[in-house]
Order: C-alpha cells, then sequence, then structure tokens
C-alpha cells in the first residue's frame, strides 16, 4: 500500500517497504528542465548534436515518473513532486479571503484574481478580458473556428478537452454522477448539481430586473433576455428570431417539414415532444390533471388552468383597445379581430372572410353539407357541437338560462337577451325606411315587407 508523504526536506514514497528519496535527483533533473527549454529557446546554448538530443529523449523516457494513485505520468520528479500534494493534501499556500488552500503559490495568486476582481488578460479581437492566460486562449478559438480535440467515434471536433470528455460519454453510456436522493444519474457533474437543487429547493441565480430566481445561471441568462429584449439565434430561411437555440431549431422544422417524435399507437409524427406526450392521452384516455373545485379531469394542464376561471372569475386577458376582459387568451386574440376588422381566414369556395380557422371550418361545411354532430335520441344532425347542444335541451327540457327580472328560464343565452329587452325597452334594429325600432332582427324583417307591399307569408 502506497503511503507517499510530503516534509519541508524531501518527499518519500514508501512502496513494497522501499523508500525512494526524491529530492536527491529532483536539483539535477530541474538543471535539465531548465536546459531543455534553453534548447528549444535557443537562449545560450547554441546547437546539441543529433545523437545528443536522442541521447536526451531516451534518457527522459526512462525516466518517466508514474504517479502510485491515478493514471499520470511525469518526465521530471519535480512534476510529480508538485502533483502529489494532490494526494496528500499538503495544500501550503492559503486564501486569507476565501479560506481555499492551494498546492503552489502560482495558483493562489490566480486564485486571488477571482477576489481583487483582476483580469489581466485581454482579447484583441473582442473586449473580454481573463484572469488566466489558458481561459483566454480558450476564448479565442471562438474567433478562430479551432476545434483541437476531436472524438474517435463520430469525428466531432470540440474547442475544449473537458467538452470532449463529456461528448465521448454519449457512446460509452458512462454517467459517473449519481443523485443521492433519486438515484439519477449523469454524465457531467454541473448537470448533477443543477439537479440536486430539485430536492433542495435551491435558487441561487436571482434576477435584478425582477423577483425570479433560477436554479441554473443560464436560466437566469435566457430569462434576462425578456427584459433586454435580446434574440441572439436567428432563422436563416426567415426574419424570426429567438432567445433559445433549442426554440430555434424547434421552428426550423416548419421549414424543413421534420417531424421527429412518432406515436408508436398510430404513427402519426409530430415536431415536438410535447405534442407527442399530448396526443398519447387519446389512445389512453388518461386525464392526469384534476380540478380540485368540481373534480372534473383533462389531458393538458393548459385545460385545467383554463378551467378553473369558471371557478374564480378570473378574466386575465383584457383588450388595450376597450378593456374587455377573457379568461382564454385566444378568445382575446379572436376579439382584437374586431378593432382591427382583420378577417384572416377566407373561403376557396366563395368570397366570404373570417376571424377564425374555426368559423371558417364551420362555414366550409355549408358547401359540403357535412353536419358531424347528431342527435342520439332523434339522429337530427348538425353543423357545430353547439347546435347538437342547444337542440339536445328540447329532449331534455333543461333551461340553464334565467331572467333576473322574472321567473321565465330560456334553452339559450341569446333567447334570455332577446327577452330581457321587454324588461329594459331596448330596441336595437330600426327601419330605414320610417325609424320605427323593434327588439328582434325578425320583426324587423317583417315590418319592411309593409313598405315594400310584400305579404309577410306567400
Amino acid at each position: 500500500q502506497w503511503s507517499p508523504f510530503c516534509t519541508a526536506g524531501s518527499v518519500k514514497l514508501e512502496d513494497c517497504s522501499q523508500t525512494l528519496e526524491l529530492n536527491a535527483n529532483i536539483k539535477d533533473e530541474e538543471e535539465e528542465e531548465k536546459i531543455g527549454k534553453s534548447v528549444s529557446h535557443g537562449d545560450h546554448v547554441e546547437t546539441f548534436s543529433t545523437s545528443r538530443e536522442q541521447q536526451q529523449e531516451d534518457h527522459r523516457a526512462k525516466r518517466s515518473h508514474h504517479c502510485p494513485h491515478c493514471e499520470e505520468i511525469f518526465p521530471f520528479l519535480s512534476k510529480l513532486k508538485i502533483h502529489l500534494k494532490i494526494h496528500t493534501i499538503e495544500n501550503r499556500y492559503s486564501c486569507t479571503d476565501s479560506r481555499k488552500n492551494f498546492t503552489t503559490s502560482k495558483a493562489l495568486t490566480v486564485h486571488q484574481r477571482v477576489h481583487a476582481g483582476e483580469k489581466p488578460y485581454s482579447c484583441a479581437d473582442c473586449v473580454k478580458c481573463f484572469t488566466t492566460s489558458t481561459e483566454l486562449k480558450v476564448h479565442q478559438r471562438t474567433h478562430t473556428g479551432e476545434k483541437p480535440y476531436s472524438c474517435s467515434d463520430c469525428g466531432k471536433s470540440f474547442s475544449q478537452l473537458g467538452t470532449l470528455k463529456h461528448h465521448e460519454r454519449i457512446h460509452t453510456g458512462e454517467k459517473p454522477y449519481s443523485c443521492s436522493d433519486c438515484g439519477k444519474s449523469f454524465s457531467v457533474l454541473e448537470h448533477l448539481k443543477a439537479h440536486e437543487r430539485i430536492h433542495t429547493g435551491e435558487k441561487p441565480y436571482s434576477c435584478s430586473e425582477c423577483v425570479k430566481c433560477f436554479t441554473t445561471s443560464t436560466g437566469l441568462k435566457v430569462h434576462q433576455r425578456t427584459h433586454t429584449g435580446e434574440k441572439p439565434y436567428s432563422c436563416s430561411d426567415c426574419v424570426k428570431c429567438f432567445t433559445t437555440s433549442s426554440r430555434l431549431k424547434v421552428h426550423q422544422r416548419t421549414h424543413t417539414g421534420e417531424k421527429p417524435f412518432f406515436c408508436s399507437d398510430c404513427a402519426v409524427s409530430f415536431s415536438l415532444l410535447s405534442h407527442l406526450k399530448r396526443h398519447t392521452h387519446i389512445h389512453t384516455g388518461e386525464k392526469p390533471y384534476s380540478c380540485s373545485d368540481c373534480g372534473t379531469s383533462f389531458s393538458l394542464l393548459s385545460h385545467l388552468k383554463r378551467h378553473t376561471h369558471i371557478h374564480t372569475g378570473e378574466k386575465p386577458y383584457s383588450c388595450s383597445e376597450c378593456g374587455k376582459s377573457f379568461s382564454v387568451l385566444g378568445h382575446l386574440k379572436r376579439h382584437r379581430h374586431v378593432h382591427t376588422g382583420e378577417k384572416p381566414y377566407s373561403c376557396s369556395d366563395c368570397v366570404k372572410c373570417f376571424t377564425t380557422s374555426t368559423e371558417l371550418k364551420v362555414h366550409q361545411r355549408t358547401h359540403t353539407g357535412e353536419k358531424p354532430y347528431s342527435c342520439s335520441d332523434c339522429e337530427k344532425c348538425f353543423t357545430t357541437s353547439t347546435g347538437l347542444k342547444v337542440h339536445q335541451r328540447k329532449h331534455t327540457g333543461e333551461k340553464p338560462y334565467s331572467c333576473s327580472d322574472c321567473v321565465k328560464f330560456f334553452t339559450t343565452s341569446t333567447g334570455l337577451k332577446v327577452h330581457q329587452r321587454i324588461h329594459t325597452g331596448e330596441k336595437p334594429y330600426s327601419c330605414s325606411d320610417c325609424g320605427k325600432g323593434l327588439s328582434r332582427m325578425g320583426q324587423l324583417r317583417r315590418h319592411q315587407r309593409k313598405h315594400k307591399g310584400n305579404r309577410p307569408y306567400h
């Protein structure tokens, strides 16, 4: 068993009861290392013969030093000496601000820049600055496009070695980081740390503009774009821009027609995974979202949220033009067409236009003669589900709309509205010939026949 330890005077490695004194050779090897550097830089030493260089390389290869604790190999004992401090927990240099310990004075100096805010290395291509030359070197690859690390399995290249190592786990399936609470495993340590916050409820990243907090810095960064309006990801096919690369990727499927998510029951494909999950409820009949007030169940959470507005009376979506409020965002969008006069849906069989696709679909049934909704009591068919629902009240006798001024009840809200004009005296329909006001459209039509000399019924 290895038991390395460090003292001020020497470094001892105990293996099979044998003790090696490293310090005896460290100075010689440090000198050799200096000579190697001077040769490479051409300082002081002008030339070496090829045989001498070869001898030096052979000498170094023979004297490579392995760390007994890990797979690291070092050409010099001095390098191994520094490395061993990681395993022996000898950290001679400590930070007075954070109490962190370091094995070398250089590592401590670099760390202290975090507290001082010092970033001495700046990029010549942009305004970014960095605390270490290594960070600057890695950053510069974003400008040069250099990706020196490539995957031996698929050939994909990366700008950082750590990113390559993470990628390789896709091929090996390795997930070395597991959650102690639920057992879920991850290929990247940062992903585990972010996941653990689900259990702890910790959200350490807060928005300076609003009160929202996030579990990851990426989540905060994406959120902040709602305040800045930044949309850095643009579609090459159209002018649309997006706040995240994932949203751009989903959008691009509208151009490519790609639908990568397939239903295993009916083979219908979808461009979004969420749409597939919603679709599967058709086959399973699952309605996992239930209302706590009335017990009604829904297959989608959005449908439940919309339903709860019935109980709360909440109408969170209001029109900026007239102040009218709606419980559903879609209803507000449809209402806005009243102000704009926009009717974007046109019938291909006639010249009529409609404000919603649903209205167009219903209208098209007048051309096709389709009546998909049939009454189970009398087999009468209707073009809309609302028409069927109103008709069925004839069989059930249901009259859900009551007048607040008298005791009368009605099967439809329209019937109630017309009735209430008796109490209010409202007559919204006026004759263009004599100016007489009438409470119903039917009454106006009958009245106008008198001016034309037509009998009401032929």
